[in-house]
């Protein structure tokens, strides 16, 4: 059981990675990146990130994964990156970062009907601690709200909870690893955001060598990276314990600013911190599944937010 304890310890602490990775996506894209541009960063991040992972696993989708992969890459990044993205551009990012905070609530939720698995009191108890914990750590009085942001956070987030859910209860076929899925829900993202952004923002600017040293980052090790280690987390935690390590993503953020931009904590602040830290922590007990229901068949083999100028919690 401790030699259990220890590789499942293990791997919480890399798929970590993935958010705490994401967490520095703020101070690379308004430090680096070109201003004005969402639609660009999210194709520039999603496309060379899939087309490198495609090239080093050098496997494409069989059968019904076609499909599957659309849905997956759809949710995890065709759409869930330009909702993040106006999200971003709308509300100030204490208001998104909260709102981004109810993910786990919503996998809970997802992971009823899908998975059948019931979330435990203490689940639950940490998901409303955690909204909590990043609403205190980045949210600040007099917080702006439009309708239209509101409602794009809301749906991008819910839309990366059922994604979380499905990865979890389709797992990936034999014989290809998680380099083959990331690159297939990457790439059908990117199907999806090339054209859009060519369509909507027109052709692309000159890139700076900063520039291309920005998504060169976010590229390799807040996309090809960050990604594949998130799927391999939701694969052996489960959806839900895997959403609740998340909540580094906005406290790596804060840090982030304390760090390189010279910010302050303030004590209210700092307890936020620890509540989200602690949320993290309490949620990744296992769910149990609802008695009534038939078990998901495990996987037969080891089986995806970046916005200009977004606050720091709001971006993977």
């Amino acid at each position: 059981m401790a030699v259990m304890d220890r590789k499942r310890a293990g791997i919480a602490v890399t798929a970590a990675l993935a958010p705490a990775a994401w967490g520095t996506t703020y101070l690379v894209t308004t430090q680096l990146l070109p201003e004005g541009r969402p639609l660009l960063l999210a194709a520039l991040r999603a496309l060379p990130a899939g087309l490198l992972l495609l090239l080093i696993g050098r496997r494409l989708p069989k059968g019904r994964w076609w499909g599957r992969a659309a849905v997956l890459g759809m949710l995890n990044i065709g759409l869930f990156f330009p909702l993040m993205f106006v999200g971003a551009y709308r509300l100030p990012g204490g208001v998104a970062a909260t709102i981004g905070a109810i993910q786990p609530l919503l996998v809970a939720g997802f992971s009823i009907g899908v998975l059948r698995v019931r979330p435990g009191r203490r689940a639950v108890f940490a998901g409303l601690v955690g909204v909590g914990g990043v609403a205190l750590l980045v949210l600040k009085s007099g917080a702006r709200l439009d309708g239209v942001g509101i409602a794009a956070m809301v749906a991008g987030i819910s839309l990366m909870a059922m994604g979380t859910v499905l990865t979890r209860r389709w797992g990936r076929p034999e014989g290809a690893t998680l380099l083959d899925l990331t690159a297939w829900q990457l790439l059908a993202g990117s199907v999806f955001l090339v054209p859009l952004a060519a369509l909507v923002e027109g052709a692309p600017p000159a890139l700076s060598a900063a520039n291309l040293a920005g998504f060169a980052y976010l590229g390799l090790f807040g996309t090809a990276l960050g990604y594949v280690l998130w799927f391999r987390g939701i694969e052996h935690l489960g959806a839900g314990p895997a959403s609740f390590l998340g909540l580094i993503n906005p406290v790596v953020a804060t840090l982030g600013g304390l760090l390189v931009l010279g910010q302050t904590l303030t004590p209210w602040q700092l307890l936020g911190l620890l509540l989200a830290l602690a949320a993290m922590l309490i949620g990744q007990a296992p769910a149990r599944r609802t008695p009534a229901s038939t078990p998901t068949p495990a996987p037969t083999a080891a089986p995806l937010a970046p916005a200009p100028h977004p606050t720091p919690a709001t971006t993977r």
